[in-house]
């Protein structure tokens, strides 16, 4: 038996998915060495974590057939102090 997953990778203006079949019983680990197998992607530098549909997930966690599988890169700015550094610049003529 098989399971069909997506694996999703976003940036602000674009994103990438890659529709897989896995065995069933297949983590995201194996998800993830599938992925780089047919991308090429490199190793884990752009990964912060992972992700099945917003709920964040390990290494360990098995996937069940539909899930999609989102890779988690890490901020490019703290969300508070952005929010404070838009916050000044309105107050500011």
């Amino acid at each position: 038996m098989h399971i069909h997953i997506e694996v999703i990778l976003a940036w602000p203006d674009r994103y990438r998915c890659e529709r897989f079949e896995l065995p069933a019983g297949a983590t995201v680990a194996d998800a993830l060495a599938a992925w780089r197998a047919r991308t090429g992607a490199p190793d884990d530098a752009l990964i912060a974590g992972h992700a099945v549909y917003g709920v964040r997930a390990t290494a360990a966690t098995v996937l069940r057939d539909g899930d999609r599988l989102e890779l988690l890169r890490a901020l490019q700015a703290d969300p508070k102090d952005a929010r404070r550094r838009r916050a000044l610049k309105r107050e500011t003529p």
